[in-house]
């Protein structure tokens, strides 16, 4: 089998990496792929954003499963250009890909399923819109950006001054552009934020083992939201009992609810989950694998990934359930200085074979380029340093220590991965 994954980032070279590990696959091709990507196959410049392009190269190297990685081509009809085509292709068409690709269709469509979401929203298109909204939901809240806008296009209001600064982002600087011409404005939910996946075939669920990943750029939660600085599998917070409802109530009625709406979705379900007092509510639905979780969660799966995409794509899953080692994961994200707005770019980084050769560690590139015989930092975040251990502490330190292997002058990480669940699983023994 020759595969085809589409993306550059940390999450598709974890996917090369697990498909290479099947004896289905003879040769992995990525599109545009990075460094990292390079060691596990062949790269082939193609941006994200051709679908054309990307279609004629599936079809010019006779790929028998393409892998979508990220949301862009996602939303931009990949997925329904390349099955038109007669190719296999693991993802959602362009109608599914809403339940990411609009932050407005989820929410109503959370409504209309019974989906636990947080409620009443309202959907604003102007400054004057958002005060009246707010004037009858009052503080706090949450502004989100309607369409994409890279993990970043939410802001948490808890004071008016909060507010008046996300009107600025919003209605003044047009920040998000188009992706933010409709708002959507619903409650601030406290609690601890879970990431949920499942892989559909459009009809059956598999659900992926539980994952938590970290969004703000800062310690302790604080600062902007970035595309996410570090992940573990498990999330150590869901029980059992609650994995399993979180089947039944969220995923199983996600899948069923799109299959009657005339777009089943075939791909990966990630219900962001903010776990509550009152159970859970799905912060937002992703269409794709999560970047970091997927990481993390990679290096925990049993089972064939190839011929599970490509049976998830073709003819349905023909098992009932995914394998997972015993063994906890856990990601840690090194960015570069001035991540989440504009990093600094070009630091040659060095000791990448020191923190590769760690006994469970696997380092998959992110953000990063060539410079003649050197690996540079070209990325906002710029390498996902992973690690296998036998419960999350482990895992943790393994993948640390590899973190302090790794420099470059620009480098930023968070110190804090997993320290709190950590904490309330050992206050709660």
């Amino acid at each position: 089998m020759k595969v085809l994954v589409i993306g550059n980032g940390g999450r598709e070279h974890a996917l090369a990496w697990k498909l290479s590990q099947s004896a289905l696959v003879e040769e992995i091709l990525c599109a545009p792929g990075n460094p990292g990507t390079a060691r596990l196959g062949r790269n082939i410049e193609c941006r994200v954003d051709d679908v054309p392009g990307l279609v004629e190269l599936a079809e010019r190297e006779n790929v028998d499963l393409t892998v979508v990685g990220p949301e862009l081509p996602l939303s931009l009809g990949i997925v329904d250009a390349m099955q038109a085509r007669g190719l296999t292709v693991y993802g959602p068409s362009q109608a599914a890909a809403q339940l990411e690709s609009s932050k407005i269709f989820a929410k109503e469509f959370m409504v209309r399923h019974g989906v636990p979401t947080a409620q009443p929203f309202h959907v604003v298109e102007s400054a004057e819109e958002a005060r009246a909204a707010v004037a009858e939901m009052g503080i706090p809240h949450v502004l989100k950006a309607d369409g994409l806008a890279a993990g970043k296009g939410v802001l948490m209001i808890r004071s008016e001054s909060d507010f008046e600064e996300a009107l600025e982002v919003f209605f003044g600087e047009r920040r998000f552009g188009n992706a933010g011409a409709r708002v959507l404005v619903e409650p601030l939910l406290e609690g601890e934020e879970v990431s949920f996946m499942g892989l559909s075939d459009g009809q059956q669920i598999l659900p992926l083992a539980t994952s938590k990943d970290y969004k703000r750029i800062g310690e302790d939660d604080t600062g902007p939201n970035t595309g996410g600085m570090g992940a573990h599998s498990p999330s150590a917070i869901v029980t059992a009992a609650e994995e399993e409802a979180l089947v039944s109530e969220i995923l199983e009625p996600t899948v069923n609810g799109m299959a009657a709406e005339g777009a089943p979705l075939v791909g990966v379900v990630y219900a962001g989950l903010m776990m509550t007092a009152g159970g859970p509510q799905v912060l937002e639905f992703n269409i794709r694998f999560g970047d970091p979780e997927a990481q993390a969660l990679l290096l925990r799966l049993d089972d064939d990934l190839a011929q599970l995409l490509h049976d998830g794509a073709s003819r349905g899953f023909q098992s009932s359930q995914l394998g997972f080692r015993q063994d906890a994961a856990a990601c840690i994200v090194l960015g570069n200085h001035g991540y989440p707005s504009k990093a600094s770019t070009g630091d040659v980084i060095s000791g990448l074979t020191k923190a590769d050769s760690r006994p469970g560690v696997e380092v998959f590139h992110a953000g990063t380029g060539v410079n003649g015989d050197h690996i540079i930092a070209t990325g906002g975040r710029v390498l996902n340093v992973c690690a296998l251990g036998t419960d999350l502490r482990d895992a943790l330190e393994r993948a640390y220590a590899a973190c302090d292997d790794v420099y470059w002058p620009s480098k930023i990480l968070r110190r804090d991965i997993g320290r709190r669940v950590l904490a309330d699983a050992a206050a709660t023994r």
